[in-house]
C-alpha cells in the first residue's frame, strides 16, 4: 500500500509513459493494493435504465402478443401456444406470425440476461471494500507530476478526460484490499507507516507492507489481550476495599467493551456476548476468594475466628459432652423429695 511520496534518491530513468508507465506503477505494488479504478457509477446506473426501458418496452409487445392468441381460432396458432416444438417448427418454416413471435421471444431471453448481468456486476462493485483512502492519496499524489517545482500547475500521467479519474474517491473500487482491514490495522496504517515502509523499484514512491502490519497487529492484539485478562485479575487481587474493588471491576469491563468495540470489527451482539464473559471471569474471581478466606474481615477479627475453631476440637476432647446414662432417685427411703443424680461413663 502506498503512502504519500517520499524521495528515496533520483527516479529510475524509464522510456515507459502514458498507459504503459501508468499500468507499470500500479503493477509494481506487491500487496496489488493499487490497483484501483473507476466503477462509473453514473454510467452503470443509466446503462441499467435503458435495459429497463427496453424491457419494459418488450414487454408491452409481449402482452399484445398475448391478447391476439387468446382471441386466435385456428389449429396452428393454438397448438404453438401450447407446445414449444410446435412453436418452433412453425417460426423455422417461415409462418410469418409465428417467426415474428419467436423473434419477439430471442430478444426478450438476450435482453433479459444482459440486463440480470449488469445488475449482478454493479451489485458486486457497490459491495465491495472501498480503497484506501492514503492509497488512494498516494496514487494520486504520484499521478501528478509534482516533483517539478517549476511547473505551475500538476501534470497528469494520462491527458484528457483520464485526468479526472481519481478525482471521485467515491466512484472508485480496489480490486484488492488487505485481509484484516480492522480498525486497528486502519489505524497503524493510517498513523504508523512509517514504520512498515518498503522501497518501490522506480525509487519515487514508498509503500507499506502487508505482511508486516498483519504481524505487528497479531503481536500486539495478543499482548492487549493478555494485559486486559491478567492486569484485571492482578489489581483485583491486592485490592482489598470493597468499593473499590466494584470500581475497579466496573472499570475493567468498560475498558474491555471499549477495546473490543473500536479495535476490531466484532458486531454489536458479539461485542455484549465477549463483554459479559469478561465481567463473568471477574466477579467469578472476586466472589471466590472473599468466600474462602475472609478477604474483608479485620486482622484481629480474622485470627479470633482461626484461634476458635482450632480450640474446639481440643475443647471437645478435654471435655466431652456428658452422657446421660442413668438417671437415679436419691430419694433417701421416702416417696416425697430427693434428688437425681448424673453419672457419667
Amino acid at each position: 500500500m502506498p503512502t504519500p511520496d517520499i524521495e528515496l534518491g533520483p527516479k529510475n530513468v524509464t522510456s515507459k509513459r502514458g498507459f504503459a508507465l501508468v499500468a507499470s506503477k500500479i503493477n509494481s505494488d506487491v500487496d496489488k493494493t493499487t490497483t484501483i479504478y473507476r466503477r462509473f457509477d453514473e454510467l452503470s446506473a443509466r446503462n441499467l435504465l435503458f435495459y429497463q426501458a427496453e424491457l419494459a418496452e418488450l414487454e408491452e409487445e409481449l402482452k399484445e402478443n398475448d391478447e391476439e392468441d387468446s382471441q386466435a381460432r385456428d389449429e396452428v396458432a393454438v397448438d404453438c401456444q401450447r407446445d414449444w416444438s410446435v412453436f418452433e417448427r412453425s417460426a423455422g418454416e417461415g409462418v410469418v406470425r409465428e417467426k415474428r413471435r419467436m423473434e419477439l421471444v430471442m430478444k426478450v431471453r438476450e435482453k433479459l440476461g444482459k440486463y440480470h448481468t449488469a445488475l449482478a456486476a454493479h451489485q458486486t462493485l457497490l459491495n465491495a471494500q472501498p480503497p484506501s483512502p492514503s492509497t488512494v492519496k498516494a496514487l494520486r499524489a504520484w499521478f501528478f507530476d509534482n516533483t517539478n517545482t517549476s511547473a505551475s500547475r500538476q501534470i497528469p500521467r494520462l491527458w484528457g478526460a483520464s485526468e479526472r479519474m481519481y478525482d471521485n474517491v467515491h466512484d472508485l473500487v480496489a480490486l484488492r484490499v488487505p485481509a484484516d482491514q480492522d480498525r486497528l490495522s486502519s489505524f497503524i496504517q493510517n498513523n504508523f507507516s512509517l514504520l512498515f515502509q518498503t522501497s518501490s523499484p522506480d525509487g519515487a514512491t514508498t509503500y507499506i507492507s502487508e505482511r508486516s502490519v498483519s504481524h505487528f497487529v497479531a503481536i500486539f492484539s495478543t499482548v492487549l489481550a493478555a494485559i486486559m485478562l491478567f492486569g484485571a485479575i492482578i489489581s483485583l487481587y491486592i485490592v482489598k476495599n470493597p468499593h473499590a474493588l466494584l470500581g475497579m471491576l466496573s472499570g475493567w469491563t468498560v475498558l474491555f467493551a471499549a477495546c473490543v468495540g473500536l479495535l476490531t470489527n466484532a458486531r454489536r451482539d458479539q461485542i455484549f456476548g465477549a463483554t459479559a464473559a469478561y465481567a463473568a471471569v471477574l466477579v467469578v474471581f472476586i466472589t471466590i476468594p472473599r468466600t474462602l478466606n475472609e478477604l474483608h474481615l479485620p486482622p484481629q477479627a480474622s485470627q479470633t475466628a482461626q484461634a476458635s475453631r482450632a480450640r474446639i476440637p481440643l475443647h471437645r476432647a478435654l471435655c466431652p459432652t456428658p452422657k446421660l446414662n442413668r438417671l437415679r432417685r436419691n430419694s433417701g427411703g421416702r416417696d416425697r423429695g430427693g434428688t437425681f443424680e448424673i453419672r457419667r461413663e
